[in-house]
């Protein structure tokens, strides 16, 4: 199939997104933009996070993973399911007590105007590196595969496809994207089913003779019982835990979603929904990519490619036409959830906590509006260029990297929530940036001399547990035993 029809498709189903957007967008406010006027249907959220929280890393990362660690990643989601329950029955009761817009205001309230700023602040680089490789992990598949072929340049790609989310998150913000991310995870995970469809049937297996052929390629293992190794079952579950309680119930784009939901108890049944269905959704990822693998053998001749492009260069290239538009809409689908919810809920939390916009008394409705639109504009432009950066790094495995990033720069978010709900002592406030940039230097040392210091042991996801638990220990160090600031 031609490149120029498969952007064809692409385009069509951008117009969908404009018309969607128009609809919900629809004499929206302020209010609106940041948290839907807490008037979002749970059900409606709920589905629409699958999307969020997998993104187009999962759709191309953990299938291409499974050739080299099996079904390993099903270890990490099993604590995925854990952090959900933690969120719903720990954190949601406090935000919703506080009735907050920015969950960074429980910061200020509990610990004071410094550990607010210093919070906000590392949740909008956590996010922004965390969202734009994401992005350029999805531009890069469409520029190898379509684009270079049309003569676009990377950057061009880039700048088109965030010019696309732009125009339709521009005026709504959460109240289009709860609507909009609903239909792009139908289309991500409709994508996922036809194409494990197609290679059961191209192939002549049943699910369980497929699942059997895995199994006698090694591949198909889930739990890793090795201590030392960075997969070992207890190190995943656990870090996974602590990956969801911080990247989604320390995260203002996650959470932002949720707070617009109109009661705690449909909020609660939002996250238990979602942690449910991640463990099923990320079992299929897994099991289409042990798929993909004896499918990329019994080629002729066999598909060497590896990795994030592994199920890109299958789809496109050795399966038929429809699969391959079905692809490359799967593909832009879990794409826009990740991008459209990150910008959105980084002009939010720039505006609201570290601009102060609702504290600004002088500041009227229209003004704030303007300053929004600014913000969301530049963040775009921000994300343009990191996503260049990425270009030049060019890792081969997004999905390690962002969690490897996620470890550094949720740390003190997680030691910061961690310290004001689990203790009643009061902190010096000035000194809080300086424990949250100091945790992450520690755990750097720690990492890069851990065969000195630890022999054959391996950090893996508990990198992100030792951050906050240096952050946690460096708050208790700056604080008195007073009671807690009313």
């Amino acid at each position: 199939m031609s490149a120029g029809l498969l952007f064809l498709f692409v385009i069509i189903y951008f117009v969908i997104l404009l018309g969607v957007a128009k609809v919900t967008g629809k004499n929206s406010n302020n209010m609106s933009f940041f948290i839907g006027n807490k008037n979002s249907n749970w059900m409606l959220v709920a589905f629409g996070m699958i999307g969020t929280s997998l993104s187009g890393v999962t759709f191309v990362s953990v299938p291409g993973a499974v050739g080299k660690d099996s079904f390993h990643y099903l270890q990490i989601t099993i604590g995925y399911l854990i952090g959900y329950l933690a969120i719903a029955y720990v954190l949601l009761p406090i935000y919703y007590k506080m009735n907050l817009t920015s969950i960074y205001n429980y910061l200020e309230t509990r610990l004071g105007f410094n550990a607010y700023k210093t919070g906000a602040s590392f949740f909008v680089l956590s996010r922004t590196l965390g969202a734009t490789a994401r992005l350029y992990l999805v531009v890069k598949i469409l520029q190898v595969f379509i684009l270079d072929s049309m003569g676009v340049p990377f950057g061009g790609t880039t700048l088109v496809i965030l010019a696309m989310i732009l125009l339709y998150t521009y005026e709504g913000g959460v109240k289009t994207i709860v609507y909009t991310d609903t239909l792009q995870t139908s289309g991500m995970l409709l994508g996922l089913i036809i194409c494990s469809i197609y290679i059961l049937s191209n192939m002549h297996f049943s699910v369980t003779d497929a699942f059997q052929a895995m199994q006698a390629k090694g591949i198909a293992t889930v739990f890793n019982t090795d201590v030392n190794s960075k997969t070992f079952f207890l190190k995943q579950i656990i870090g996974g835990a602590f990956v969801t309680l911080t990247m989604t119930g320390l995260d203002q784009e996650m959470m932002q979603k949720n707070i617009s939901v109109k009661s705690l108890k449909d909020a609660q049944k939002n996250m238990i929904t979602i942690g449910i269905s991640m463990v099923f959704v990320i079992t299929l990822f897994l099991f289409l990519g042990g798929l993909l693998n004896l499918f990329a053998a019994q080629q002729i001749p066999p598909v060497t490619a590896t990795g994030d492009t592994l199920f890109p260069t299958l789809a496109l290239q050795h399966m038929p036409p429809y699969l391959s538009i079905i692809f490359i809409l799967a593909l832009i689908s879990a794409l826009f959830p990740s991008a459209d919810g990150a910008i959105t809920a980084l002009t939010s939390s720039f505006c609201i906590d570290l601009l102060g916009m609702q504290r600004n008394k002088e500041w009227d409705e229209a003004k704030q509006k303007k300053i929004r639109q600014r913000v969301h504009l530049s963040f775009a432009f921000i994300f343009l260029l990191i996503v260049m950066v990425f270009k030049w790094i060019d890792n081969k495995s997004i999905i390690d990297l962002i969690l490897k990033v996620a470890s550094y720069t949720y740390g003190p978010l997680l030691g910061l929530f961690a310290f004001g709900i689990l203790t009643k002592r009061k902190l010096y406030d000035k000194w809080v940036a300086f424990v949250c940039i100091l945790a992450p230097l520690l755990c750097f040392l720690l990492e890069t001399y851990q065969k000195v210091l630890l022999g054959g042991f391996q950090i893996g996801q508990e990198l992100l547990i030792i951050n906050g638990f240096f952050t946690f220990l460096g708050l208790w160090l700056i604080s008195s035993s007073n009671t807690e600031k009313k």
